[in-house]
């Protein structure tokens, strides 16, 4: 998709208002394009998340913003499942972490997400991307774990993004993100993002079944 991608969510953003559905299809259209730079990155750089590690996502301290879990509330309400999701989150404590992970070791470090082709922007972008540090100079945005597993690797790329290897730049997305909706491109815990993105996909649903009602 690569620049068209940009162009698709500069046109929905910018000629005319987008309902929340339209949005949800904008973040689509943006995540389809973070794939393709970051699937080029990765298959370059040899760097990619270590499989079955869950480190990240068992953290509760994880931020992310309700627009950008719009598809995944838009496909729990397809399944059927957002009251059962809400009200487990209505639920839950917090500190706990991502709804969507589940955890396959006592330290929660190990696991899987049950819902991988809806994972938020973060989740897309850590160890996948790059941002700017004070000297301007690009720093992978990448974990402890896989600077140990993959040193030799991760030096090698982080010296490349800076002369001949393309790397995705986080701050280029959220940039995109918030111009979609900058309201819903606020950061929350995670599991708060997620409940937000689903109470705000089951009023629309609610609205538009009301207009769509035989007037009596």
């Amino acid at each position: 998709m690569g620049s068209n991608g940009y162009h698709a969510v500069y046109f929905y953003t910018n000629y005319y208002p987008m309902n929340l559905a339209e949005k949800s299809q904008a973040v689509s259209i943006l995540f389809d394009q973070l794939e393709e730079e970051s699937k080029q990155f990765a298959s370059e750089s040899g760097l990619g998340c270590v499989s079955g590690c869950g480190a990240c996502c068992a953290n509760p301290e994880v931020s992310a913003s309700p627009l950008e879990f719009l598809p995944l509330a838009f496909d729990f309400y397809n399944k059927g499942l957002s009251e059962t999701i809400l009200s487990f989150l209505d639920s839950e404590e917090e500190s706990k972490s991502c709804i969507v992970y589940r955890a396959h070791s006592s330290d929660g470090k190990n696991g899987y997400c049950t819902n991988y082709a809806y994972r938020g922007l973060i989740c897309r972008l850590f160890a996948a991307s790059a941002r700017k540090n004070k000297y301007g100079a690009k720093d992978l945005i990448i974990c402890k774990i896989l600077k140990t597993e993959k040193e030799q690797k991760f030096t090698v790329a982080s010296e490349r993004i800076n002369s001949d290897l393309q790397v995705p730049m986080a701050s280029k997305f959220y940039q995109m993100i918030e111009e979609i909706d900058s309201s819903l491109a606020q950061h929350y815990p995670i599991n708060t993002a997620i409940r937000l993105a689903l109470e705000s996909v089951l009023r629309f649903k609610f609205y538009q079944e009301e207009e769509l009602l035989p007037i009596a």
